[in-house]
């Protein structure tokens, strides 16, 4: 059985609805943060937002639905950063922006605990997971096209995988990286030098 792809009811078109949907979205984040996803309603966004609840089913259908968008709100930021470094391929010292890059994402996550919170919920169910591997595949896609001129003898086939698991290894080092009794520092040294080494690799030409 195929789990459901979760998507809001509605995107907003005027700006009054975007405004809205933003706001519904800031409360979510803030509320998942502090009670957890266990805990987390529908009623109580709305509530917090001084909104309907009416207005908040416009939008979503469900908690789980608000979960995947604000998975897709945090991939936006990736992919700007993923935007910059292919911009600066292949002319820059890739591995020093690589560095650069990773050191700027740590930071995002460590100053928004909010992500590993969203990053956790999206785990919650089949559905969840299911969206949020299609967020991941859209960033890997983006990795895919910045790794081409990196890797020009790896077939483009490898080169998706490749992409898909750097994806997939950061996400999961940097929410590691977070974790309580975790030495952040620490971790992105060790996730650096395994994306470093993982990098030579891909194309050993």
């Amino acid at each position: 059985m195929t789990a459901e792809i979760l998507e809001p009811r509605r995107r907003p078109t005027q700006e009054r609805s975007h405004i809205k949907f933003d706001h519904l979205l800031v409360v979510a984040r803030e509320l998942l943060l502090e009670v957890g996803f266990e805990s987390f309603t529908c009623e109580e966004v709305a509530n917090r937002a001084k909104l309907p609840i009416g207005t908040l089913y416009q939008f979503f259908q469900n908690k789980y639905v608000i979960v995947c968008e604000l998975d897709r709100v945090d991939a936006v930021a990736v992919k700007k950063e993923l935007e910059a470094f292919a911009a600066e391929i292949p002319t820059l010292d890739w591995p020093r922006f690589l560095e650069r890059l990773v050191d700027h994402m740590a930071e995002l996550w460590s100053e928004d605990p909010s992500r590993r919170a969203v990053w956790h919920a999206v785990q919650s169910t089949p559905s969840t997971r299911a969206t949020a591997a299609i967020t991941e595949r859209e960033l890997a896609a983006a990795v895919a096209s910045a790794l081409a001129p990196l890797t020009p003898g790896v077939p483009r086939e490898r080169r998706t995988i490749t992409a898909e698991v750097l994806v997939h290894v950061v996400y999961s080092m940097l929410n590691f990286s977070i974790r309580d009794g975790q030495s952040h520092a620490d971790a992105i040294v060790e996730l650096k030098r395994l994306l470093a080494a993982y990098l030579f690799s891909a194309d050993p030409t």
